[in-house]
């Protein structure tokens, strides 16, 4: 009967209308939400196989939602240092536990650090793969080496002295024989600070030695640390002040048996280019009494440091400042893609997983092969419109009333129709 259909379809309709509704009111809802995606009521028709020309019966509506998870959010600048948002297409890479957990994908960027030291959103744990101090991956970018990121991975901080180079002038009116001493600051492999007397001996005109002593601590010239196995460095000068050699070339200082436990030193020495002036020089000091003018001994190596701060740049990359001053690259942040990522299904807290739709996850680097680039200190914004959403609303309740409309109407013509029946 028509009036039964157009009470089934009217009934539909009503149905429809408060998914619809329901959608609507979680996008509103989440319009603060970091890396939300809104959710679309996507309507379709419902046709009865009995409907002609001359006999027409209703079908009705049916809903649906459709995820728009491909839809790129406003990124926004934050001061939190590990907030991360992704400019195009991709997903972060999360596990529930640091072993065995389920693996998740979200856009919500928003990681901070815990108790043991990982990058955690909502109890999930942020992946990465281990780089070195240079922020190149160690091994393979692939499933099998991605790992929680933690932190604490690298927690102390000193690196040894490799190479020192010195520039100084050795004064051209010292006598023969005159002898003069300069101190050099060394790292040991444990970030010890040990000092290293260097003593200048001229030799000839235009030539001078120099030697190494025994290192020291730093802070107590007193205590040896250990044994320079440095022989002496010949030094020849042009007659322009330039340098003209050194025997042996480059030089080179050793130090072995470090009281600390140090592995042993060997120190690459740069005392200037040949014919040069960028180094050593020979000019006279026109002093009294000559001295060396030391104008820069500049040793790398650093001091024991303690982690103090957790950054994550452009690129993905995490970064571990420590006290001593050093920033090094401890991990760089996966970025999954998928071949249709409205496909995937939603969990709460923004996370998803892979489905047979969706297809499984290709694991990219910040920037390569189609993933999107992965900015630090920002996190990406809702895609909520709400001035969109109301208007949606107000369409759907339009729809909702006409359709209760309907409902009212044939009750109306029900009772008309018993009435003339019932005479």
């Amino acid at each position: 009967m028509s009036l039964t259909g157009a009470l089934s379809s009217a009934i539909s309709a009503l149905n429809s209308q408060s998914q619809s509704l329901a959608m609507i009111s979680d996008n509103i809802s989440n319009a603060d939400t970091t890396g939300y995606k809104t959710t679309s009521a996507m309507f379709d028709d419902l046709v009865t196989a009995s409907s002609s020309a001359t006999s027409y019966t209703s079908g009705g509506v049916t809903v649906s939602g459709r995820a728009n998870i491909t839809q790129q959010g406003l990124l926004a600048a934050t001061t939190n240092a590990t907030d991360v948002a992704i400019q195009g297409s991709g997903f972060f890479v999360t596990t529930s536990a640091t072993s065995g957990g389920t693996t998740g994908y979200t856009r919500n960027g928003a990681f901070t650090t815990d108790n043991a030291g990982y990058l955690v959103d909502n109890g999930n744990y942020l992946e990465g793969w281990r780089t070195d101090a240079q922020g190149n991956i160690v091994g393979n970018a692939s499933a099998s080496s991605l790992s929680p990121i933690n932190t604490q991975v690298a927690s102390t901080s000193g690196s040894p002295t490799t190479k020192a180079t010195i520039a100084a002038n050795l004064p051209s009116d010292a006598a023969i024989g005159a002898t003069f001493t300069s101190s050099m600051t060394v790292y040991d492999s444990l970030g010890t600070a040990n000092s290293v007397q260097i003593t200048w001996d001229k030799t000839a005109a235009n030539t001078w030695s120099a030697s190494f002593g025994n290192p020291t601590l730093a802070s107590d010239s007193s205590t040896t640390t250990g044994t320079a196995g440095t022989g002496t460095v010949a030094i020849v000068f042009n007659s322009d002040g330039s340098l003209k050699s050194t025997t042996p070339s480059p030089p080179t200082m050793t130090v072995t048996g470090w009281t600390d436990g140090a592995t042993n030193s060997s120190i690459a020495l740069n005392l200037g280019t040949a014919n040069k002036t960028d180094g050593l020089t020979q000019y006279a000091s026109g002093e009294t009494t000559p001295s060396v003018d030391l104008t820069g001994i500049t040793p790398d190596g650093l001091p024991y440091g303690k982690l103090s701060s957790i950054s994550i740049g452009k690129g993905g990359v995490v970064d571990a400042t420590y006290s001593n001053g050093q920033t090094i690259a401890i991990y760089k942040i996966a970025v999954a893609t998928f071949s249709d990522p409205n496909g995937l299904n939603a969990a709460s807290d923004g996370i998803y997983s892979a489905t047979v739709t969706s297809g499984n996850a290709t694991l990219q680097t910040s920037g390569s092969n189609g993933a999107g680039t992965v900015y630090g200190s920002e996190l990406e914004s809702s895609t909520t419109d709400t001035s969109g959403q109301f208007s949606n609303m107000i369409s759907a309740q339009q729809a909702y009333s006409a359709a209760s409309q309907v409902i009212t109407t044939v009750n109306k013509m029900f009772d008309t129709l018993i009435s003339a029946v019932s005479r």
